[in-house]
């Protein structure tokens, strides 16, 4: 559903957003770039396994379907034709 979508875009960028910007600054006090890159990729990681697998939470307003509608007599017609030959040029 769209609402779920919505959610776990919202949820994934907001882990993203903090965890670099926890990165950066942890990174920034012991002057490590490498720190930073690490605790962004597991703010990475840890929103892919929030958002990524159909968790409940996603699934709470599924989308009404339309009903399978029945063509017997047009699937009839379409076998009974003949197929079109392209001219050859």
């Amino acid at each position: 559903d769209y609402k779920g979508q919505k959610l776990a875009e919202q949820i994934f960028q907001g882990i993203i957003l903090v965890s670099a910007i926890i990165g950066f600054i942890y990174g920034y006090i012991t002057e490590q770039f490498g720190w930073t890159v690490y605790i962004v990729m597991a703010g990475f990681a840890l929103s892919c396994l929030l958002t990524l697998p159909p968790w409940p939470m996603y699934r709470r307003n599924p989308l009404k379907w339309l009903p399978v509608q029945e063509s017997g007599a047009e699937d009839k017609k379409a076998a009974d034709r003949k197929p079109k030959r392209h001219a050859k040029s």
